[in-house]
């Protein structure tokens, strides 16, 4: 199946690079992203490949008085609670201190960095270190060597963190672990990609460019399984937490149970276009093992495209994603996930002075849904053939944008649930920052996908000192 989809995918690069690489693109507007943004966005080229090789005099002598080795990182001390009484989980959402060192080193035209977090956790009851959870006293973000052995051609291989495709908070195309857990008890917005274990290889020409992501061995999502954040759990039929933590069937044979994802790119009259394909996995557990009970990964094909391009004075986008799920192709096992159509599509722009706003619109659309609902048992709650969701994001810069104010919420209209993600960031010198938010949870109903998350509302302060 997977030299198919390889050789589909080298098809549709042969048809679509012509077209790029002929195309006149000027640059896109300036200003229009976020901070949260750079999580989702496409990532920049990387820096010097459509240079010329030759450096400056002033550059060579500036790199000679560079320190042999580049360290930098920060201290970040956050505390939050649950207003609510939780379900089986601790009041305390968050209390943690976190150092994080990053030692970095270039020669000729490589790069080898490696970035770690020590962690004290008072509220997590567990601290022997597991680097595909993030769980214990030291997490390894980065560890990786990137050399261009061809040039414009990039390698890296190591762990790295990835991202590629244009939903804001909402990834169809992304196919990198995330952490959830982190994502919805307060920790900074960049702990939401979690790391990948993979070889990247770029290729980059002109206006296009070509990604290739091989991960030997399955990097699924630090996904919900009840340890720290508490939810509904159908067999039982109740929201459950950490008495009754989701058990797993692992994949974590290397290179039988592997991934692969691929990413075209390029510009077009000012339109950034993408088409991407990705073979592997559900990143989180979508499917039941039903002589054992536990969580499964079920094989996972997606085929997807996006654009993204000037509009009306703002920046709009349009992400489109096709989940061929392998293990269910006909949609009749009730214990796996259907394959599923998912689209997004977005607009950004300022509307006063520092002040942006950016909105979604996000459809999720379950393929062969007649099967589905033939198969569940009797007492079993299905799931709505077509969810809708739309996102708003306002952010105001004040201060010399130093000081910011920022609100991004998600609602559902098919569901009746939303969760609201409320922030308030004070930079006040280039070393001290703090913070105050909150993750807000709606819903008239416990078994939709916000409602489920209730109990978990909770606030949050952080404080950070960065250092180089």
């Amino acid at each position: 199946m997977r030299p198919k989809i390889l050789l589909s995918f080298l098809c549709l690069c042969a048809a679509f690079v012509p077209a790029l690489s002929r195309a006149d693109a000027p640059a896109l507007p300036l200003g229009l992203g976020t901070e949260a943004k750079t999580e989702s966005s496409e990532p920049a080229l990387p820096a010097g490949l459509f240079s010329d090789d030759s450096a400056s005099t002033e550059e060579e002598e500036s790199d000679t008085k560079k320190p042999w080795l580049d360290l930098t990182g920060f201290a970040d001390i956050r505390a939050g609670v649950r207003p609510a009484g939780p379900v089986d989980q601790k009041q305390e959402s968050l209390g943690e201190a976190r150092l994080q060192l990053q030692a970095e080193k270039r020669f000729a035209s490589n790069l080898v960095r490696l970035t770690g977090d020590f962690l004290y956790d008072p509220v997590r009851d567990e601290h022997d270190v597991d680097l595909e959870t993030g769980q214990g006293v030291f997490d390894l973000r980065e560890g990786f060597l990137q050399t261009s052995p061809l040039s414009p051609a990039q390698l890296k291989i190591g762990r790295q963190v990835l991202t590629w495709g244009l939903g804001d908070l909402i990834f169809i195309n992304d196919m990198f672990p995330k952490d959830w857990n982190s994502f919805f008890i307060g920790r900074d917005v960049e702990y939401l990609k979690a790391p990948s274990d993979a070889a990247k290889f770029s290729y980059y020409a002109d206006t296009i460019g070509i990604d290739f992501v091989y991960t030997p061995r399955f990097d699924a999502d630090r996904f919900i399984d009840g340890h720290r954040v508490s939810f509904y759990q159908p067999a039982v039929g109740d929201i459950v937490g950490r008495s009754n933590a989701v058990v797993v069937d692992e994949r974590d044979d290397w290179f039988r149970e592997d991934e692969f994802a691929a990413r075209l790119f390029g510009t077009y009259n000012s339109f950034e276009l993408a088409a991407y394909v990705y073979s592997g996995y559900w990143k989180s557990p979508n499917g039941v093992n039903p002589m054992t009970g536990e969580g499964i990964f079920p094989r996972l094909n997606v085929y997807g495209a996006s654009a993204r391009g000037p509009l009306a004075g703002g920046l709009a986008s349009l992400e489109f994603g096709y989940y061929d799920s392998q293990d269910d192709t006909r949609g009749d096992d009730p214990f796996v996930r259907n394959s599923e159509v998912r689209i997004i599509a977005g607009f950004e722009r300022e509307i006063a002075s520092e002040l942006t706003a950016s909105m979604q619109y996000y459809l999720e659309y379950t393929r062969d849904f007649h099967r589905y609902q033939a198969t569940l048992p009797p007492t079993a709650s299905d799931r709505d053939e077509a969810r809708h969701m739309l996102t708003l994001r306002l952010t105001q810069l004040l201060m010399q944008q130093n000081f910011t104010l920022s609100l991004f919420t998600f609602w559902s209209p098919s569901d009746e649930d939303g969760y609201l993600r409320p922030k308030i960031h004070y930079k006040w010198s280039d070393q001290w920052a703090a913070e105050l938010g909150g993750n807000i949870f709606l819903g008239k109903e416990k078994n939709t996908f916000w409602g489920q998350f209730q109990e978990n509302t909770n606030i949050y302060t952080a404080v950070r000192y960065s250092f180089s």
